[in-house]
């Protein structure tokens, strides 16, 4: 599937260049530079793009570049005074501009209007084999043994597409072309590693890239002792999984957003419709559920936009965004079992369907359909939340602990973190035990997103606790969230079936004024 311009074909998949049908000898460097150049020819790419794509963000002089330039002109019949191929941007770096004629799906979706390429659809990853620095060699096992673990966690997550170690494998060491890896797998993003062997310790460095414009979205660097392999090993996929669920949705998301709304597919508009998710207002639950309606009508087989729809109808219930709660328990329900319908396999599927049963104040039915998320995906932070909130309604103090470890374990800065803290402390309240529930309810309603049943939980934790100016600080602030706030919507939403609990929780709500 190579590019063709003039008399030169270039295969990045082979990772080939030919003149006239003969094959052209160049450094493996230099084809990188052209790859690079050639997959971002509709914007100008600048020295630092380069120095980010071809030699993996290392110390690199202008020279060096300079060189790598005319070794590439020299491969396709170009020079620096006419300049019919590659064009230098004085002072600001170089730009492909040749026509080019493309034969394959790699060209697709390229570039428009100065945004380097982006094909849409479902984000994908190519996890390489991890490149051993200074390692025993009775440990380079762990090169291959680390990116398999993190590709089968990974094969869990619906949202993304995972190549096969099959494909992946193929690009060994720490040269792996970014370009010639994205080209060839059509990998929209690449997860590469190093590891390091240092007194006694073993260090993982991992890094995600998204091979359309060459940037890090994020990298980690974890340590553990060598007799602690095993630990670390999980330590890593946990740590992954958590960082991809917030970066990579979050770029593709800015992504959609640059492009305009012209176009988006169905992924985009997920994408767009999960940023506005997590942020709990009227105007912004309205917006999400705008864009899974676009998701849907451009893909109605999309299982997670319908899920997503069930999410705001869920927001519309619980928080009383609609004037018909009891229509929007239903909507919650009717996307939920349509999501499940087209991909009974999607934890993000039944955690809908698990909370929809929230609504109808059927946690015992819940709790099977949440079972099943975290059956699916081991790594679902958000589906053992929701297991806690469950457990807190039956008054399962043990299982509410558990879930809520497990869920801040798996991500500690998830968008729900105000409801990870918020299950605590009522499930404390619930045991009398005030002063913690208070302590762990000031964490909750200072979260980002926390709504004002959860400024209302702090209230009444701080109220049974006795520190009255601070239960007074979150009944102003529940008001101010809800000025219509009253303690049958917070007795609504949790459900709770320990009855002394809920006497004691509406005298203290009464007493507040609500």
């Amino acid at each position: 599937m190579p590019w063709v311009f003039g008399d030169i074909q270039l295969d990045p998949e082979r990772f080939e260049l030919t003149r006239s049908g003969e094959p052209v000898r160049v450094e493996p460097q230099v084809l990188s530079l052209l790859i690079h150049l050639i997959r971002h020819r509709h914007c100008m790419v600048t020295k630092d793009d380069l120095a980010a794509a071809v030699w993996h963000g290392s110390a690199v002089s202008d020279a060096s570049i300079s060189s790598r330039i005319r070794s590439a002109r020299q491969a396709v019949g170009d020079d620096g005074v006419g300049q019919r191929v590659i064009r230098t941007v004085h002072g600001r770096g170089f730009r492909f501009v040749a026509d080019v004629e493309c034969r394959g799906a790699h060209c697709a979706g390229a570039a428009k209007s100065g945004h380097s390429a982006h094909e849409g659809g479902r984000p994908s990853i190519a996890v390489l084999p991890f490149t051993p620095l200074r390692v025993p060699q009775d440990l380079h096992f762990l090169c291959e043994a680390i990116p398999h673990e993190i590709i089968e966690a990974l094969s869990r997550l619906r949202w993304l597409a995972v190549l096969a170690r099959g494909s992946t494998f193929r690009f060994h060491g720490p040269q792996a072309d970014l370009d010639g890896v994205a080209a060839a797998l059509s990998a929209r993003y690449v997860l590469s590693g190093f590891i390091e062997s240092q007194h006694h310790s073993i260090a993982v460095m991992l890094e995600l890239t998204d091979t359309t414009s060459g940037q890090l979205q994020w990298a980690d660097r974890l340590v553990a002792p060598i007799h602690e392999i095993d630990d670390l090993r999980a330590r890593i996929v946990v740590d992954l999984v958590s960082a991809l669920e917030i970066h990579i949705p979050y770029n593709e998301a800015n992504i959609a957003a640059q492009n305009g709304p012209e176009g988006l597919d169905a992924w985009a508009n997920y994408h767009l419709g999960l940023r506005h998710l997590y942020r709990f207002t009227s105007a912004d639950t309205l917006l999400a559920q705008s864009f899974f309606e676009h998701a849907v009508m451009a893909d109605p087989s999309f299982a997670r936009a319908h899920a997503g729809l069930s999410f705001t109808s869920f927001l519309d219930a619980f928080l009383r965004l609609s004037p018909d709660p009891a229509a929007a328990t239903r909507a919650a329900r009717r996307h939920a079992e349509h999501s499940l319908e087209l991909d009974a396999l999607d934890p993000f599927a039944h955690f809908t369907m698990g909370r929809s049963y929230w609504l109808t104040d059927e946690p015992k039915v819940a709790a099977g359909w949440l079972a099943r998320a975290t059956d699916l995906n081991p790594n679902y932070a958000q589906g053992f939340y929701a297991s806690a909130f469950t457990a807190m309604l039956l008054g399962d103090a043990t299982t509410t602990l558990a879930g809520v470890e497990t869920s801040l374990h798996l991500s500690p800065l998830d968008p729900l973190l105000y409801g990870v803290h918020g299950v605590r402390a009522q499930m404390l309240i619930q045991q009398e035990d005030y002063q913690a529930a208070a302590d762990w309810a000031d964490k909750a309603a200072t979260a980002p997103g926390a709504h004002h049943l959860i400024a209302m939980i702090a209230l009444v934790a701080n109220g049974l606790a006795g520190r009255a100016a601070q239960a007074d600080r979150w009944r102003r602030q529940a008001v101010q969230l809800r000025p219509d706030a009253s303690a049958r919507d917070y007795l609504t939403a949790f459900p709770t079936h320990d009855a002394a609990s809920r006497v004691k929780i509406a005298a203290e709500l009464h007493r507040q004024g609500f």
